[in-house]
């Protein structure tokens, strides 16, 4: 079991770097255009489609990824607490506050990665 659940977290922590490369490469191609943009003329033109359309398709997979692995991530963390939390509760009735929190906190994580991939969405446009 242990090392089933390292292979997992070994896999995750890849993925979100992989992730977060990609979010920061749409940051700096973002900064990169601009700074392109800025200093042609009128008289000068600059083919950007291709860049634009790169950094358009890493930006999507990295708001994909931030969304769905911290879905993943919020499942697995309701899935251990919310049993252990009945548990608590059908044992002890004034135990439900604070079991209440710790299933709240990891639904949080999914909504983290939700406004994640909204700020990455947001710097596309």
């Amino acid at each position: 079991m242990k090392t089933k659940f390292s292979k997992l977290f070994v896999t995750i922590l890849i993925v979100a770097a992989v992730t977060c490369c990609g979010a920061l490469g749409v940051f700096a191609a973002d900064d990169a255009n601009a700074d392109t943009t800025a200093a042609t003329t009128a008289s000068e033109t600059v083919n950007t489609d291709n860049d634009h359309n790169s950094s358009l398709s890493i930006g999507l997979v990295a708001a994909a990824l931030a969304t769905g692995l911290a879905g993943i991530g919020g499942g697995m963390a309701v899935a251990s607490a919310a049993p252990a939390a009945i548990a608590a509760n059908s044992e002890n009735e004034k135990t439900f506050g604070k079991s209440l929190i710790f299933v709240a906190l990891g639904e949080s994580i999914a909504l983290y990665g939700l406004v994640i991939s909204i700020m990455i969405l947001s710097k596309l446009v």
